[in-house]
């Protein structure tokens, strides 16, 4: 029985040995042709870890770009934003947050300067030295928990300067007021009170505000941050205390505004008529004009607006809205390019004939304008100058009909990209009327490899010049004379042209010609009235550059206001550039 047993447990135990042997035969083959999926699958995850890497850099990287912008931009708006914001006019503001570069902002910071400079063209600006003498002085005696320049104090010293007279309580207590700068005066008054802090400031002359200006600044907190008040009860400390025969009872003190219609009669404060609740308010204001609610409104609304700029540009100093009224004309700018850095700007004036003094000379209508223009880049410094004299004759027999039309005048000027300032005087020589015209213009900057196009130009007159005019005249751009018609008003007499430049396009190198389409989309009250598309290739002369040259007749047009839209597609760059303008046409 024994060796019986030993046999059977010998045969199992063989047994399980083979089963041990075959099972780590098969998991030996089973992971070895599971390696190449298991390298795989590591392989993967490496991949998605570095690319998670990669990410988390990229993020990193933008995080780093943005804050650098933001340290770039911080110095502007710490310059706009800061005491010198309460020089900066609405629309200097508005204009610098228009700019885009650092060279810009760095241009309008200088253009600011000189502009209040009282001796223009001086190295020297003693209002600039004298603001910065201001800001420090404030922040060097009306700080308070917050740098100086930022309370109501240094507010108005930088924008005014030291006031002519102070009166000056820093630790309040006892004041004896004039009655007159009280609210009640009636019998039982007492015109002593006990106060807060409180400054008394005045100015014998603020230009664009008035005469001896007085201005009241209260510490109510005991903190040394004086407000600007223009309620004489807020420095009585003890308003809220009943018996205050001053009549700074309750309401009447509260709030930096003074209220008239919240007057309490200190001598009613304990009728029985009251019922001894202490309180009979009276309308009537004893203290004169000078407290008026309404005036009080008004000086405190304008004390705080940026003071007018004293010192303007020569130019801007003779245009008035007078002049500009007696003879007003129309202009605009266009910008083709010639090269990297120097751009074509043609600059076109419109001047209805009809606001022209004619004279008859031997049966000829005959009209004189003078025009002078000046174009000058942000620092002030003179970028062109034009002028001209341009003489108007038209037949006496063909007058009536020429009388309701424009004449045009245009100087073409070569600029650098860049901001300009336009300044246009127009003088009729007969009647001795003059406008004048002030703007801002953008040349634009025209990469070598980004596609772009130049203005859209609707024109009343495109047509091809002999080779001896080619380049010269006026309204003249390239071998093409090209009219603008500055206000886009067309009358279905005269013909719709249509001239813009394209650049940098695309050229396919199987071609070597152009690959874009160019889409011409003409709608009227978002309903499209023209559609077309032209490829780039069929236009004459194609290259990187083409020139858009169309023109039909207006009656072709019914009346109306229309929106043309121009989209050029480059199927070489995969880039797109879309011009879209207004336009009427009339009967």
């Amino acid at each position: 029985m024994e060796l019986g047993k030993g046999l059977k447990d010998a045969r199992e135990l063989n047994s399980r040995v083979r089963w041990i042997a075959v099972i780590l035969l098969v998991a030996g083959v089973l992971g070895t042709a599971g390696l190449p999926a298991f390298a795989g699958n590591n392989k993967k995850k490496e991949e998605k870890a570095k690319a998670k890497e990669e990410q988390k850099l990229t993020k990193q990287e933008r995080k780093r770009q943005k804050a650098i912008q933001k340290e770039m931009e911080s110095p502007y708006k710490q310059w706009i934003n800061g005491p010198i914001g309460y020089l900066i006019t609405p629309a200097e503001r508005a204009a610098f947050k228009k700019l885009t570069t650092d060279e810009e902002r760095d241009q309008f910071i200088e253009e600011f300067w000189r502009r209040r400079n009282p001796n223009p063209g001086s190295s020297e600006n003693t209002f600039k030295e004298e603001i910065y003498r201001r800001i420090a002085y404030a922040n060097e005696h009306f700080s308070s928990g917050v740098p100086g320049w930022r309370t109501d104090r240094g507010h108005i010293y930088i924008m005014y300067g030291p006031p002519d007279e102070i009166e000056s309580h820093p630790s309040g207590g006892t004041y004896v007021a004039n009655p007159s700068d009280l609210p009640y005066s009636g019998p039982d008054a007492s015109n002593t009170m006990t106060t807060y802090p409180f400054e008394d400031w005045t100015y014998r002359y603020i230009p664009g505000i008035g005469e001896n200006v007085e201005l009241e600044f209260v510490d109510p907190t005991l903190t040394g941050e004086y407000h600007l008040t223009m309620n004489p009860c807020e420095k009585d400390a003890m308003a809220n205390v009943p018996g205050d025969m001053t009549g700074c009872q309750g309401g009447v003190a509260i709030g930096a505004i003074w209220n008239p219609n919240l007057v309490i009669n200190p001598s009613q404060l304990n009728s029985s008529s009251s019922g001894g609740s202490g309180g009979a308010m009276v309308t009537s204001n004893m203290m004169g004009a000078k407290y008026d609610e309404f005036n009080r409104l008004d000086l405190y609304s304008k004390i705080f607006q940026a003071p007018s700029v004293k010192f303007n540009d020569l130019k801007t100093m003779v245009t008035s809205t007078l002049t500009a009224q007696l003879l007003p004309f129309s202009v605009r700018t266009d910008f083709i390019k010639i090269t990297d850095d120097t751009v074509l700007t043609p600059v076109t004036v419109q001047v209805p004939n009809r606001e022209m003094q004619f004279e008859n000379k031997d049966g000829v209508m005959h009209a004189v304008l003078d025009i002078y223009g000046q174009l000058t880049t942000i620092g002030g410094r003179v970028a062109s100058t034009f002028e001209d004299s341009v003489a108007v004759d038209v037949p006496q027999h063909d007058f009536q009909a020429y009388v309701n039309q424009k004449s045009v005048y245009q100087k073409a000027v070569y600029l650098r990209p860049g901001r300009y300032k336009l300044s246009i005087v127009v003088k009729d020589d007969h009647s001795g009327h003059m406008g004048s015209e002030n703007l801002g213009i953008m040349v634009p900057q025209y990469s070598d490899s980004k596609l772009s196009s130049s203005s859209l130009i609707l024109a009343d007159l495109i047509q091809p010049l002999p080779t001896s005019e080619v380049g010269s005249g006026r309204f003249v751009i390239g071998g093409t004379k090209v009219r603008p018609n500055v206000n886009q008003v067309f009358t279905q007499s005269q013909n719709f042209g249509i001239y813009m430049q394209v650049y940098n396009l695309g050229v396919d190198p199987k071609t070597h010609m152009p690959s874009a389409n160019i889409d011409y989309l003409i709608s009227r009250d978002g309903k499209t009235i023209l559609n077309q598309t032209e490829s780039a290739a069929s236009i004459k002369n194609a290259s990187e550059q083409v020139t858009l040259e169309k023109t039909m007749p207006a009656k072709l047009l019914a009346p109306g206001k229309y929106t043309l839209k121009i989209k050029i597609t480059d199927n070489v760059k995969n880039q797109t550039d879309t011009q879209t303008t207004d336009f009427q046409v009339e009967k």
